[in-house]
């Protein structure tokens, strides 16, 4: 989907459906950060955009003091109640790039779909400075793609974003040049030990399940709600007219850097 800078704010006025349809991550990925740095109780972690968090049981289990930082005030509060039980878990309001923490002070700092919302030099200058030597950035998100299967409802579906979100371009498949790319923007920043990782699955939704999946995207949340109402009710036409089914491919990258 569209990654439109200002529409921060759209995700924090749909923080429950945000929380219950956007989708977590494979188990992989989070071995891959362990297999790189060692999380335990003695660790201290931050977490930059917790959303809904659909990335932060499996850091949690380790026992670690994990800060989540997070610009919606109700995204914060869902997730200190879905959290509550976990007494090395606090959540702090704000802007990450405008937050105040120690420096040289977190062996992880990561962040799943969300750093792209951040200036790209003041967000790795900021995680390069909080972080230890020796500490470990992970950069993650999820990129979702057609239904590879059914190319008619894909065009379809087109047809009718090309009346409500004319200037939206139509999604494309991510690459491994792209993740190569992205992973190597902290190298710039001073970072080592950098690698990057693509991981594969499909996710199927009921034409219902997946109208709510869209409301959670910025770009959409920003139609006006009369207008929106009507999109989503066409989309949904539109694949119940297949078999009431979709199924869409995700590509997950992560990104591993290490602080000297």
């Amino acid at each position: 989907m569209s990654i439109i800078k200002g529409l921060e704010w759209t995700f924090n006025t749909q923080a429950e459906k945000y929380e219950k349809t956007r989708p977590g991550y494979v188990a992989e990925l989070y071995n891959d950060i362990f297999e790189m740095i060692d999380i335990n109780k003695d660790s201290n972690v931050i977490e930059i955009g917790i959303g809904g968090g659909q990335a932060t049981l499996p850091i949690l289990k380790t026992n670690c003091k994990l800060t989540a930082v997070e610009y919606g005030e109700n995204l914060a509060n869902v997730c200190c109640e879905k959290f509550k039980q976990y007494p090395n878990f606090s959540a702090v309001v704000g802007k990450f790039e405008d937050s105040d923490f120690e420096k040289n002070s977190f062996d992880l700092i990561y962040s799943a779909s969300a750093f792209h919302w951040i200036p790209e030099e003041v967000g790795y200058k900021k995680v390069y400075a909080l972080l230890k030597s020796g500490g470990v950035f992970a950069r993650f998100s999820n990129h979702p793609f057609k239904d590879k299967d059914r190319e008619g409802l894909y065009e379809a579906i087109q047809d009718v974003y090309a009346i409500y979100m004319p200037k939206s371009s139509a999604p494309k498949e991510y690459t491994e040049k792209q993740a190569f790319e992205r992973a190597n923007t902290a190298n710039k920043y001073g970072f080592i030990d950098i690698s990057y990782k693509l991981y594969h699955r499909t996710r199927t939704f009921t034409s219902k399940e997946y109208t709510e999946l869209l409301g959670t995207y910025s770009d959409h949340i920003a139609i006006e709600e009369k207008t929106r109402k009507k999109f989503f009710s066409e989309i949904k036409s539109v694949i119940d007219s297949f078999d009431g089914k979709i199924t869409i491919y995700d590509t997950i990258e992560l990104q591993l850097a290490r602080k000297p």
